[in-house]
């Protein structure tokens, strides 16, 4: 995956200050702004869809000449979602913020501590407009997927659970997105904390009677402890939808593919065969 990178031409000839980001392992980012004008600004994170009193203000202290920084501690909890960056001006004006190049380089083979109490992750990325945008996970605890194999009848997943143990009668459950409760299990094997599985795809694509079906895969860690969502985020790639995508099986009615979701969480996609 590219690492580092500068954000994106996009023809427009604003003076939008500017933001080098740079990420650290445990979930800290460092914002390097140049175009800001006189100190005295602060730099504003937003989580879309909840009020502004909900706003992480991070103060900008001088760093260079021209230079401002803003520091997010990876001690500071984030909750998820997609947060947009402002920079905010003594008077409350508010003005958007411009990616400019971003050290994504500590996020690679990222791998907590398997006993970490919660696992942070925080990517900055341009959003849909060129604007700089921070997405972030917060997980307590976190099954992380990493290999995924392929079979003529199934896929077999390999992955990670980090801040409890597995139990010896793990499981992984698909729950049918809006089926009232339509669930299909298979076992888990565990080794320390990694853990595999093999999902048939036939019964998920049985009695299909809709468009589309969406299966979202959980790991029952086999001690009591509430399920954990399969998901994969240890890494420097903000939307996984468009750049991990598996071929599709044709079972019955239905093609069956595995997918991430928006929030990189993975789940199974049943598309009804068109005739």
């Amino acid at each position: 995956m590219t690492t580092t990178a500068e954000s994106p031409d996009t023809g427009s000839a604003s003076a939008a200050p500017r933001a080098d980001c740079i990420a650290d392992s445990a979930g800290g980012v460092t914002f390097d702004i140049t175009g800001a004008g006189e100190p005295g600004a602060a730099l504003v994170l937003r989580r879309r869809g909840t009020n502004p009193g909900s706003d992480v203000l991070l103060p900008l202290t001088p760093a260079a000449e021209g230079l401002l920084r803003a520091v997010l501690p990876s001690t500071v909890d984030l909750a998820e979602g997609v947060w947009d960056a402002y920079l905010r001006f003594g008077e409350g004006a508010e003005q958007r913020l411009e990616p400019g190049t971003r050290d994504l380089r500590a996020l690679v083979d990222r791998e907590p501590g398997p006993d970490a109490d919660r696992v942070a992750v925080r990517i900055p990325y341009p959003g849909r407009s060129g604007e700089l945008v921070v997405r972030s996970w917060l997980r307590r605890p976190h099954a992380e997927t990493g290999t995924i194999g392929f079979g003529p009848g199934g896929v077999t997943v390999h992955g990670r659970l980090y801040g409890v143990e597995l139990g010896p009668s793990a499981t992984v459950e698909a729950r049918l997105r809006g089926g009232g409760g339509r669930v299909h299990r298979v076992p888990a094997t565990a080794d320390g904390h990694g853990f595999a599985f093999t999902l048939p795809y036939a019964p998920l694509a049985e009695g299909l009677d809709a468009k589309e079906w969406l299966w979202d895969l959980w790991l029952l860690t086999g001690n009591g402890r509430p399920a954990v969502r399969l998901a994969r985020i240890l890494d420097d790639v903000p939307l996984k939808q468009a750049i991990f995508v598996y071929p599709g099986s044709t079972v019955g009615a239905g093609v069956v593919r595995p997918y991430y979701t928006g929030a990189n969480d993975l789940s199974v996609r049943v598309d009804a065969v068109r005739g």
